[in-house]
């Protein structure tokens, strides 16, 4: 057949799967297959349609026919790699590509591919061969940087010993050198150059490097090769020379660049350990600042805020002779830019004062006019206000105090609004920051009180401050975090999707919401908005491990050698998510309160887990982004609004991955033998900090006190560091409750257990029926009748339940009934879900002994008989929860509470909310508030008579 009538016939596969129609392209390609049995090309098409389908079993086999033939034709190769990163096997990409450049060495673009295989895959050793391979065979220079910055990365990475980073620096050092052309022809080249001198310290080559004429050209022109000039300069010691070059740019050349601003002032400081000296170089500094400040006046702010930081380090220093020096320059600071928003946050960090300093500043801004006339007078008062609540002493911190201020803040607001009635609805409130003053008083309150009827009071009027200035993302953020404290979380969801966070956003923002979302998850009803929500959230991830890497091509193949590490970093940063497996917990603690137990489900989930524990963790989320104006001397606004006080971090993660991968462990029959010979994709890589030494099991059952100790917080910039755990109560009893559960049936699970050879042959047997082929590498041996596993030893002795497991449901109906008394709602739930959650996993534990040929092989029969017991007072235990929420649900608390809402908004003195605007959002909190407690426990019977 000719090419073009081949061409023709061929069209329509890759038209369908350009489209997506992946049932159309496989139909197709089987059409084609007919009439060209062998056609490699077909089969790698309907290979990655099969995928695309996640028809994973089918495609495997098609992918191992193209394989075998070992392709060089580029069509085939492009499918096969789309293939084969759709099944997660990089380093069969890898090895394809090598391959086709083994056997076409003359083909240049076989060997970038396999150059770009080995770095999508992380394989930096194997990367620096091959670019090297490449610069000897194809004499291109760009080859023998990729060498290098391959040798950078591979030094940089934390599996490469000490030792053998200095080597690796010393052979980048070396190709450097052998290069026919000086590194400074590209500045992503002279940074490498730098970056690699830096390493080894050879100093004398970097002087040379950044004293000629191209190299200092360069680092003008380069951000990046400057912020090396900076380290090398900083490292040698050369103080003296970096404090004229920046005072130079900042008085001769009007550069206004806050890094040279920073420069000057960590050059002056470090003359002190020189034996400088200091006090004279503090004084020739300040003298180069002020010139700066009065020669631009209030075109940039850039002059006063240096002296502010000068006078700030003096102070630490003990050198500042005049206390006060830091009232002046705040106040003509103020003076400046006090009609500016950037104000308060500039001023924040200076404004740590005592005593008669602090009086002074807090007499001067209560001096400032108080007008809202313009949108400038409007910004002043804001930051007066601002700054007035962050300077409080904690005495000053008090109920009384809160009311004032709240009344006063609302009324600042009320007076302010009329200035932006004529904007568009996309544009923003002149007062909006009053409104996040209120709302940051309100929650104050609520922590000094503990009265809920603040939290409602703030919810009232920040949806009215909302129905003003529909674009202020801050206060929907204040009113997710108020709504989850009264467990409206529907509430809460509406405002966060109301925020419209994309992207990245996910992974530095989801915690908003599903932060321990597993409390208000209807999904036992059916309901899956917050799994969705999860999934979507997750989505991110995907985008990162698909699109990230091919950036990283992109920059090597533009050479952008400095972006290399950042996007390799981001890359990493985002796949050991802590948000994402905090996101993935959660999810699986849905999914199992929705979807059937089964030993699919469980398999699934426990291969995923043990990935997830083996790995390193970044926390990426965002607490800063909160308008957190809380008084210095007081928990910031996110510790204040944490749901139970706690927040999820590394310690939180660990321990319910311990709790869920010994539970599924124990109640699988994959061994780390069945799941090698049946796991689809590579292994990925160990990168968690842990004991190599340790194995899994003795890693599962090891407790540390980290794990309940973990998160650091900061009350204010000079408070000591405080540690809290990241458990709750009941969260560390139900912890207490799996392990203890898991201790007692572990001998009794790896007795009942079959043999690794008779699940593979079950795993092999099933997939034959399925695809047709049989299972790669696994052989399914000669059946006696008895499926394999008779068990002729004798069993464990059979032991009865720890006192944990028998009493866990009676503890959990006296917290509930302490939960009832106390009136908070948030609570009731968490103690419910927990529990809930206890049952499910008793039953993943015994589900392996449900069947009764399995009790009678292993001889179980009175283990199983004690089951029964502890399943009966779970069970009615469940009942009573689910029961009484409903009568909470049905009864005239929540009536009542709805007046209690209602009633809070008396503290609001305004008469321009009017009662029906009270009244709507009144009904939508309390009908939230019905609607989550009503599906939990319905959820909570249904799970009941389901598995009970």
């Amino acid at each position: 057949m000719s090419s073009a009538a081949f061409e023709r016939q061929i069209r329509p596969v890759y038209d369908a799967l350009d489209s997506g129609s992946n049932k159309s392209a496989v139909v197709a390609c089987d059409k084609l297959l007919k009439k060209q049995p062998k056609n490699v090309l077909v089969k790698a098409l309907k290979a990655l349609a099969l995928v695309r389908q996640q028809k994973i079993e089918e495609s495997l086999a098609m992918c191992d026919e193209v394989l075998a033939t070992k392709p060089t034709e580029d069509a085939i190769l492009t499918a096969m790699m789309h293939v084969l990163r759709g099944l997660g096997r990089y380093n069969d990409v890898i090895g394809m590509f090598e391959e086709a450049f083994k056997r076409v060495p003359a083909n240049e673009e076989f060997g970038v591919q396999t150059f770009f295989a080995n770095i999508r895959a992380g394989n930096w050793k194997s990367a620096q061969q091959v670019a090297t391979k490449m610069h000897k065979q194809f004499q291109e220079e760009r080859y023998l940087y990729w060498s290098v910055i391959s040798a950078i990365l591979q030094a940089n990475d934390p599996s490469t010993p000490g030792t053998m980073r200095t080597i690796l620096y010393k052979l980048a050092h070396r190709l450097i050198d052998s290069s026919p052309t000086p590194s400074y022809l590209g500045a992503d080249r002279f940074y490498l150059h730098l970056l690699v001198v830096r390493e080894l310290k050879l100093f004398e080559e970097s002087d040379k490097l950044l004293n000629s004429e191209v190299g200092q050209k360069i680092c003008s022109i380069s951000l990046s090769c400057d912020e090396l000039r900076r380290k090398i300069w900083k490292e040698q010691g050369l103080s003296e020379k970096e404090l004229a070059r920046a005072s130079n740019l900042i008085k001769e050349k009007k550069d206004r660049n806050w890094l040279e601003f920073l420069a000057v002032l960590d050059s002056t400081f470090a003359q002190s350990s020189e034996g400088s000296d200091i006090a004279s170089s503090v004084q020739q500094t300040r003298e180069i600042f002020e010139s700066v400040a009065k020669e631009d006046g209030s075109k940039d702010r850039s002059g006063p805020l240096a002296l502010l930081e000068l006078e700030k380090r003096a102070k630490e220093s003990g050198i500042s002779s005049e206390p006060s020096r830091i009232n002046d320059l705040l106040e003509q600071y103020f003076e400046a830019v006090g009609d500016k928003a950037c104000c308060f946050e500039d001023l924040k960090p200076y404004t740590v004062l005592e005593g008669a300093q602090q009086e002074r500043w807090t007499t001067f801004l209560k001096s400032v006019p108080v007008s809202f006339t313009t949108k400038n007078e409007v910004q002043r008062v804001i930051n007066v206000d601002k700054l007035l609540r962050y300077g409080l002493a904690p005495s000053e911190v008090t109920v009384e105090t809160e009311e004032a201020l709240v009344k006063a803040y609302i009324q600042h607001y009320h007076e302010a609004l009329p200035l932006g009635a004529a904007l568009p609805s996309t544009e923003l409130q002149p007062a909006d920051d009053f409104a996040l003053l209120a709302g940051n008083a309100f929650v104050n309150l609520w922590h000094l009180s503990k009265d809920y009827s603040h939290l409602y009071s703030a919810a009232h009027f920040l949806e009215f401050a909302l129905s003003k200035s529909k674009q202020s993302f801050l206060t929907r953020m204040i009113l997710i975090r108020v709504y989850r404290l009264v467990g409206a979380s529907s509430l809460a969801l509406e405002h966060y999707r109301a925020l419209r966070i994309k992207q990245v956003q996910h992974d530095t923002l989801s915690y908003l919401i599903l932060s321990r979302v597993s409390t208000f998850s209807l999904a036992s009803t059916g309901d899956l908005t917050y799994p969705t929500e999860c999934i979507e959230s997750s989505q991110i991830y995907l985008n990162n491990s698909q699109e990230t890497p091919e950036f990283v091509t992109r920059a090597f193949n533009s050479e952008r050698y400095s972006q290399i590490p950042e996007f390799i970093n981001f890359e990493q940063r985002l796949e050991n998510s802590l948000q994402r497996d905090h996101v993935r917990i959660e999810h699986l603690r849905m999914r199992l309160a929705h979807e059937p137990i089964s030993s699919d489900l469980i398999d699934m989930e426990l291969i995923e887990l043990k990935f997830l524990f083996d790995k390193i963790h970044y926390d990426n989320r965002d607490f800063d982004i909160f308008p957190d104006y809380q008084p210095k001397d007081t928990q910031s606004f996110n510790q204040q609004t944490l749901l139970f006080g706690n927040s999820e971090g590394l310690g939180w993660l660990s321990i319910f991955l311990k709790v869920y991968i010994r539970a599924f462990q124990q109640a699988s029959d994959l061994d780390d033998t069945v799941e090698e010979k049946l796991l689809i994709g590579d292994r990925p890589k160990q990168t968690g900090d842990f004991d190599r030494s340790m194995s899994l099991r003795e890693r599962l059952v090891e407790r540390t006190e980290d794990e309940f100790s973990e998160v650091i917080y900061f009350y204010a910039v000079y408070l000591p560091k405080l540690t809290a755990s990241e458990l709750t109560d009941d969260e560390r009893k139900f912890e207490e409750f799996a392990a203890s559960l898991a201790d007692w049936l572990e001998p009794y699970h790896n007795h009942a257990r079959p043999p690794p050879s008779v699940v593979l042959a079950e795993a092999a047997k099933q997939t034959q029926l399925k695809t047709g082929h049989p299972l790669k590498g696994i052989e399914i041996p000669p059946s006696n009748g008895d499926n394999g596993h008779k068990k002729d030893e004798k069993p464990p002795a059979v032991t009865e339940a720890p006192e944990v497991v028998v009493k866990y449901f009676e503890g959990v109906k006296q917290r509930l009934e302490a939960a009832l008394k106390e009136r908070s709602l948030v609570d009731l739930l968490h103690i419910a879900t927990l529990a809930q959650e206890a049952f499910l996993l008793f039953t993943v534990e015994t589900t392996r002994f449900k069947s009764p040929s399995v009790v009678k092989i292993n001889k179980l029969g009175t283990l199983v008989a004690s089951f029964k017991a502890i399943r009966e007072e779970a069970s009615t235990v469940l009942k009573h929860i689910a029961a009484e929420l409903l009568a909470v649900a049905n009864a005239q608390e929540l009536v009542e509470s709805r007046q209690s809402v209602a009633i809070g908004t008396v503290s609001i003195p305004s008469a321009q909310i009017e009662v029906d605007f009270v009244n709507s959002v009144s009904k939508k909190i309390v009908d939230s508030r019905r609607k989550v407690v009503e599906g939990i426990s319905k959820g909570i019977s249904k799970i009941v008579s389901t598995y009970a």
